[in-house]
């Protein structure tokens, strides 16, 4: 008896430790996730408010009629990104093209001498305790999975790394004054992103004989046998063996004959879109912008030069600042798994809607960002960098572009939303996207081909630019640029979509986000 009740008691215990409840908990052993803003960013909730001109349309441009659209909470920098964060995006292409180098080259440091020696194909093994034959295509293999060592740090003017470094320099008939500098040109950056829109299109599998299929394979239950339905001329997948880039059923049939009708792509391959771009600003936009017009001095010290650290990063393409974007991404994600957190939404530029949105800073009516209908406060003052008076640009307290937190922020406490420079937008320009586009995340994308006219690699700035008159400093001003061009007039800013329901009290999106949730307050 004493025994029964020994393991009755030992039962009890085991049971009182297991996981298992019979209810649905959810699964255990997630991580919390606390929302946290983004260093340089500010929160902009979720909302709906009236896009487009909120005065008679003096143009007659035709192109912002009033419309009601909802958009998502998201994070946006609190100034346009400036040179000097744009120049850490550049040193690290440098540097990751230079590490690269270096562990191709074949060269092991010496830990006690801290010196790079070159072993001519040599490696220590330290099974053997000497150095043996190393096999460069080893070598290759392993630098394709393992990422670079960013905790080793290497001078450029080391002896040892100048001749491998070499040919990241000007070759000598290019140099100017025999300074050894970095070869601009040089500058590549391999990024990827994932093309969701085309991924989320549906197709069908061709027969044989000229028909469709819902699918590659359809089993038959009451037969037995399955019918295989591929075009011989589609190239197969090398591990599914199902014909690559088409769609793939993964429903299946049951006895009478119903389809769950889970369909899925047989190689997502074709969907992660593979770019290299050069990643330095064309620092000769200067020039070219303005005939007639001496900007020497900007051409050559705007971009690299300590005083402009903080003024916004110009002629950058809006491929270029998608790009950065990327690297952004990566940059932050990778930190934050290595601390042991989640990823987080990607950086990205904003939308149209996004933007018109932030720019607004809470007043749904507002012409311009600090709220009033004139270009002025109360004493008389210019509220933003732009053209004023026919031309008199220092007027305003500028004259081309100034530091990017100059002025008073808007309501949300954004700066600069108003002249200085316009901002790249990921939407592409279409004079007619208020009549079609959706009223909820109002977008509207394109991604344009070479051999597309020039009408559609059109994207939108807004914002206004030193440069321009004040029209276009207002909300709903919109104007555009083509996408493979650099201007020195033009910068950008990034955004971050929330991840939570995107009230206007950020502080309970952590806490009591059920209740919050249930209240919708």
């Amino acid at each position: 008896m004493k025994k029964l009740l020994l393991i009755g008691i030992a039962g009890a215990f085991l049971a009182s430790c297991s996981t298992r409840t019979g209810h649905l908990t959810g699964a255990l052993g997630r991580p919390v996730y606390q929302p946290e803003i983004p260093l340089g960013m500010v929160y902009i909730p979720s909302g709906s408010y009236t896009m487009g001109e909120n005065d008679q349309d003096v143009p007659f441009l035709h192109q912002t009629r009033a419309k009601t659209v909802s958009i998502q909470a998201f994070y946006m920098d609190q100034t346009e990104i400036s040179n000097n964060e744009y120049r850490q995006f550049v040193e690290w292409v440098r540097d990751s093209i230079a590490r690269d180098k270096i562990y191709m080259s074949e060269l092991t440091e010496d830990d006690d001498a801290g010196k790079y020696i070159n072993y001519s194909d040599m490696y220590f093994d330290e099974g053997s305790l000497e150095y043996v034959e190393y096999d460069p295509a080893e070598r290759d293999m392993n630098r394709q999975i393992f990422s670079l060592n960013w905790d080793r740090n290497f001078d450029y003017a080391d002896p040892d790394i100048v001749p491998i470094l070499a040919d990241m320099y000007y070759p000598q008939p290019e140099r100017f004054y025999k300074r050894r500098e970095i070869d601009t040109r040089k500058l590549m950056f391999r990024y990827y992103w994932i093309d969701y829109r085309e991924a989320a299109k549906r197709g069908r599998i061709e027969i044989e004989n000229g028909g469709f299929a819902p699918s590659t394979t359809v089993q038959d239950p009451g037969s037995k046998q399955s019918q295989d339905h591929r075009d011989l001329n589609t190239p197969e997948h090398p591990f599914t063996g199902e014909p690559q880039g088409q769609d793939l059923d993964m429903g299946y049939f049951n006895k009478k004959g119903q389809n769950n009708a889970l369909r899925g792509h047989t190689d997502r391959n074709r969907f992660i879109i593979d770019e290299v771009i050069n990643v330095y600003p064309d620092t000769l936009c200067w020039v070219r912008d303005f005939t007639y017009s001496f900007h020497d001095p900007m051409t050559n010290m705007y971009f690299w030069h300590p005083a402009y650290d903080n003024y916004p990063v110009v002629g950058v393409t809006w491929f270029q600042a998608k790009a950065f974007s990327v690297w952004r991404t990566q940059l932050l994600n990778n930190w934050l798994v290595a601390m042991g957190d989640l990823f987080v939404n990607d950086f990205r530029l904003p939308t149209e809607a996004e933007w018109e949105r932030a720019s607004r800073g809470d007043l749904n009516m507002s012409q311009f960002p600090w709220g009033g209908p004139y270009i002025r406060n109360g004493s008389g003052c210019f509220l933003g960098n732009f053209k004023p008076m026919r031309g008199r640009y220092f007027e305003d307290g500028g004259f081309q572009t100034v530091k990017v937190f100059t002025y008073n922020p808007n309501g949300w406490g954004l700066y600069c939303m108003a002249g200085n420079v316009a901002e790249w937008c990921e939407t592409a320009f279409d004079e007619s996207m208020y009549e079609f586009s959706h009223d909820m995340n109002t977008d509207y994308r394109y991604d344009a081909m070479d051999w597309d006219p020039p009408s559609a690699k059109r994207k939108v700035l807004r914002g206004g630019s030193w440069k321009d008159i004040g029209f276009y400093l207002q909300n709903a001003s919109r104007t555009y640029e083509y996408q493979d061009t650099a201007k020195s007039y033009i910068g950008y800013r990034n955004v971050m979509t929330h991840l939570g329901r995107g009230g206007r009290d950020f502080t309970r999106e952590g806490g009591e986000e059920i209740q919050s949730d249930i209240q919708l307050r």
